[in-house]
């Protein structure tokens, strides 16, 4: 399959606008932004927002066959004992999802982590490995 057939679905000015707010809002608990793709509209679209939500939660929320993309704004406490709220780029998706589907998140993933701004896409393939462990696991590299 060659790069020019992969669809690169749209990001519209109602999710930018999401996006822009949850990423320039205060956070000061764990926060999930969880986006899907419309594949007839062949769109971004958001799917759940979510407050104190603990990562491991989201494996609950996910589905289990079907790609997401997660924006996760999570409480980090540094030895030197501050605290910071990096913001998580995660790019779920489980080895079963359909393939025309796969494409349409893959093809989607750098658009939209320039438009999150996040510093780098972590993936994950197996829902149960969405835990905090794995998060600062990624995050101390």
């Amino acid at each position: 399959m060659s790069g020019q057939n992969v669809n690169v679905c749209d990001i519209g000015d109602d999710v930018k606008n999401v996006l822009k707010k949850f990423r320039f809002q205060k956070h000061n608990s764990k926060s999930a932004l969880i986006l899907k793709v419309n594949r007839e509209k062949q769109a971004l679209e958001v799917d759940e927002e979510l407050e104190n939500v603990e990562l491991e939660e989201l494996q609950d929320i996910l589905p289990s066959h079907q790609p997401r993309f997660v924006i996760y704004s999570y409480k980090m406490e540094h030895n030197d004992g501050r605290v910071s709220f990096p913001m998580c780029f995660i790019f779920y998706t489980p080895r079963d999802a359909h393939m025309e589907l796969q494409v349409m998140y893959a093809g989607t993933q750098r658009a939209l982590a320039a438009a999150v701004g996040a510093p780098r896409l972590l993936e994950v393939r197996e829902i149960d490995e969405l835990t905090s462990e794995w998060l600062n696991e990624k995050l101390s590299r």
